[in-house]
């Protein structure tokens, strides 16, 4: 909310608080517009009325006389909720009784500074002895377990590193190089991530699909046996494979085990890892939490929250008896948790945040007609909960809202939610997905959701495969000007059901039709991991391109991540794609392509791509019901139509959330999944996933730091945010000897990040060899721009690919660069680049040739001319 208009609702709030009557309203106007609201606290009695004199302190006391009192208001009954913090122990729990009466509603409005808290506050912090910079408090009255601690409103990271020990994979977890683990205070609070996304240059690919981040935490440590917690441990390595198709799960999401050898990335949760500035450690048996401040921090003053609630607000509606008409207005919604991960249930992921999960998961869940006992329907896996969260809730609305420094799913409008909206709200500091609509359950679809003219960024902080807005089985929803940035992953995931066409079937029925998904504005997404898309959509959308999914009038631009503008994904069928600006993807703008097997007749899934503006260039056509006409080739954004680049994102009278800030300014996060290779005898080149979440102020640069085994510094290099996001690597010279791991910091207007963890260790060695030539290159024309497209080098010599080198016909050198040129090489996925100021009716010649540290390789050659006119 703006800073005027918050500050305005407080004036007015504080008036009626020690008033009674708003300044321009007579005490009779008041009594008679206020008599039935319910006024509340944090300074009030809860043996009090209720109203503006006497206040009550809880939201329980709150709703339970707002259902008194809703039967004799004439209009909206309004809970006025002051300006402050309400601790939440459990959550509000809200049911048909708490609904608006006779077409009006009950209202629950809030100041703008009026913070839903389910955090207990940690005081009484002493240093530990032994420990320089250490400190140490009692763990809050009541608080069991969190996996969230917040310092003044900055979240602070779970102590983590590297595995201190070698990992063999056993049927019940691990057999370790040592019983180092074994030694730790707590093994069994520790827990291990595995982080998946594209294998590049030798960063690893662990987990269950380039999409996900699953996490188990450790049973026991004996010795050099580790057990993993179950059914965790199962859900992950035991998904069952078709007998017949070797590698294909049932599930046919992803493998059937934990990849790279089970190998994890990093350990997370343990005493011993408290070894950087913002860690922190709960030890649940000696009830104290453990912090090693960030640069400035003093904890005499600062505000500790550890997140113990794992809901704040809980719509219980049902099938029967709906809740109804409820609006939330300038709330902020912060500090719960979500404990499941910390069980044996720990986090198996599927996709987007949906797990694997029960005794039995791995064999039967959601593997409806294809195994014997499989539970229906197909992939109704488990959702990620809502820290704030609707089920069977009709027109409920949140509006001017914040949703931060959450542990779950931030906004959660489940099975039967019908005619609800989300407008004006700010979701960010969210563990995982933002906000979720309806489900995969079969169930009633949720309906006539409108999404609009939000901001969404700086998420997930946790669950790293999560998404910005995540679609399930729904009817008539609208997702519309949004501004969606900063994410780990894909913005907004659509649909489900599709999978089955891996295996030649059918995508799975459902009731989904109708949806729209317009008019935002998605940047800087996929930031971590890869396969995904900016727009991602599978399963059918429709029962024909008429009430099929429509995907009009967004721009996305600046992925990271290997994956598409807009992602057409497994079974997705009927949708419509157009009027987008699409670039500055690594991969595509719009793809891909699938056989459509309801029919056996060999076409694809039936899809429209109309009148994009994109890099792309795929020429028009009709290949078996895919469309694709009348879409433009750019060179830059300006190319595009100015009142769609206008158009997109917030509407003006939204744009002032886009200031809003949800906590501390603070030092950015660490980059993530840092991978080198050789650049010769005596260097190496660094690349990583760049910070998403900045602190604040924006990240102006990195350095990279070469280690040596016993963790002195062989050498550095820096290098600009704007350089590294041209260039997706920095170099670092003058490195004798070796192997050596490397790290990188980021910096902003207020810090410098931890150190990142380290990368597989590399010696530098000579490079001589060049690449080969790159392969099926070509030219897709328009008038005055060509579309050049190849795939990368079958060989690349004894060096990584760190760009192109483009020679066109008409003199010009080109040198392509960033991350699609390096992510794309591992599994050949296709390259292109736009080349403007062409002259219409010519005929042009592009060289292609990779560049690596040996030099430039030899060249491919695509020819084409330009259409006339």
């Amino acid at each position: 909310m703006p800073a005027p208009r918050r500050a305005a609702l407080a004036a007015a709030l504080t008036a009626v608080l020690t008033l009674g009557v708003p300044q321009g309203l007579t005490a009779a106007g008041a009594a008679s517009a206020h008599t039935a609201d319910v006024y509340v606290s944090p300074q009030g009695d809860d043996h009090g009325q209720g109203t503006a004199h006497h206040p009550v302190r809880t939201l329980e006391r709150a709703r339970d006389l707002a259902r008194a009192r809703s039967a004799h208001s004439d209009g909206d009954l309004t809970v006025r909720l002051a300006s402050g913090t309400y601790r939440m122990a459990k959550p509000l729990v809200l049911d048909a009784r708490d609904s608006g009466r006779d077409g009006h509603r009950i209202v629950w409005q809030g100041t703008g500074s009026t913070v839903i808290s389910g955090g207990k506050q940690v005081s009484g912090w002493r240093p530990v002895g032994g420990r320089p910079g250490l400190y140490s408090a009692p763990a809050p009255q009541g608080l069991t377990d969190t996996r969230q601690l917040y310092v003044d409103g900055v979240r602070a990271q779970r102590a983590r590193g590297e595995v201190p020990v070698d990992l063999t994979v056993t049927p019940t977890g691990y057999t370790a190089s040592s019983d180092a683990i074994a030694q730790w205070r707590h093994p069994s609070d520790a827990e291990l991530v595995y982080t998946s996304g594209e294998s590049l240059w030798n960063i690893e690919r662990n987990g269950l699909g380039q999409w996900t981040e699953p996490r188990c935490r450790i049973a026991s440590a004996q010795g050099t046996a580790l057990t993993m917690v179950q059914p965790c441990w199962d859900n992950s390595n035991k998904r069952v494979e078709f007998p017949d198709i070797p590698g294909r799960t049932v599930s046919m999401v992803g493998p059937g085990k934990l990849t790279n050898n089970g190998k994890a990335s990093y350990i997370e949760n343990a005493y011993e890892l408290l070894d950087q500035p913002g860690e922190w450690y709960l030890d649940r048996s000696a009830h104290r939490v453990y912090y090693l401040p960030r640069k400035g921090e003093d904890l005499r003053r600062a505000d500790v929250e550890a997140a113990a609630a794992e809901k704040l607000i809980d719509g219980r509606g049902t099938a029967a008896a709906p809740v109804h008409d409820v609006a939330f207005q300038g709330l902020q919604f912060s500090y719960a948790t979500w404990l499941t991960p910390s069980q044996p249930e720990g986090f198996s992921e599927i996709q987007a945040g949906y797990t694997i999960t029960g005794a039995n998961g791995w064999a039967t869940q959601g593997l409806c007609g294809f195994v014997e006992g499989g539970t229906c329907p197909f992939a109704n896996w488990t959702k990620m909960p809502g820290n704030v969260s609707f089920t069977y809730g009709q027109r409920i609305t949140f509006d001017d809202s914040r949703f931060t420094h959450l542990g779950a799913a931030g906004l959660e409008l489940g099975t039967g939610t019908t005619d609800s909206r989300v407008r004006g709200s700010v979701f960010t500091d969210i563990s995982g997905n933002g906000i979720e609509i309806g489900g995969v359950d079969g169930q009633t679809p949720a309906s006539g959701v409108e999404v609009t003219n939000n901001h969404l960024y700086d998420l997930p902080r946790e669950y790293h495969g999560a998404v910005g807005i995540l679609n399930g089985y729904t009817q008539h929803n609208t997702i519309a000007h949004n501004q969606l940035d900063h994410l780990a992953y894909s913005a907004i995931s659509m649909g489900w059901g599709g999978w089955p066409d891996k295996i030649g079937s059918p995508a799975t029925p459902n009731s989904s039709h109708d949806n729209a998904v317009r008019d935002n504005l998605i940047f800087d997404y996929m930031q971590m991991l890869d396969d995904g898309g900016g727009i991602y959509t599978q399963g059918l959308t429709g029962t024909s391109l008429t009430d099929g999914e429509k995907v009009t009038g967004n721009v996305i631009h600046d992925q990271w991540g290997l994956g598409k503008s807009v992602y057409t994904d497994n079974g997705c069928t009927y949708e419509t794609v157009e009027g987008n600006v699409l670039y500055g993807a690594s991969y595509a703008n719009v793809a891909s392509r699938h056989t459509d097997y309801r029919d056996q007749l060999g076409n694809n899934d039936p899809t429209l791509v109309k009148d994009n503006w994109w890099e792309e260039g795929t020429g028009d056509g009709d290949n078996k019901g895919l469309v694709t006409t009348g879409n433009h080739i750019i060179t830059s954004p300006s190319d595009a139509p100015a009142e769609i680049i206008a158009n997109a994102g917030l509407e003006p009278a939204y744009r002032g959330i886009l200031s809003a800030r949800t906590g501390a300014d603070s030092a950015p996060e660490a980059p993530s999944r840092i991978g080198t290779s050789t650049a010769g005898a005596d260097a190496l080149l660094v690349t990583f996933n760049p910070t998403y979440v900045d602190g604040g102020s924006p990240v102006t640069g990195y350095t990279a730091h070469a280690l040596r085994a016993d963790g002195t510094e062989a050498g550095t290099a820096a290098i600009s945010a704007a350089d590294f996001k041209r260039l997706a690597y920095v170099r670092i010279d003058g490195l004798t000897g070796g192997p050596f791991t490397v790290t990188v910091t980021a910096t902003n207007a207020h810090g410098t990040s931890a150190p990142s963890l380290a990368s597989v260790p590399l010696a530098p060695s000579a490079v001589t060899a060049l690449s080969a030539a790159p392969t099926g290159a070509k030219l897709r024309t328009s008038a005055k721009a060509v579309t050049v497209v190849w795939t990368p080098p079958a060989t690349m010599g004894d060096a990584k690919i760190t760009g192109y080198r483009l020679t066109v016909s008409d003199g010009r050198t080109i040198e392509v660069q960033g991350r699609d040129a390096l992510v794309t090489q591992p599994t050949a996925k296709g390259m292109f680049r736009v080349v403007g100021g062409l002259t219409p009716g010519t005929a042009y010649t592009v060289k292609i040739a990779a560049v690596t540290a040996a030099g430039v390789g030899p060249a491919a050659t695509a020819s084409g001319t330009t259409p006339a006119g």
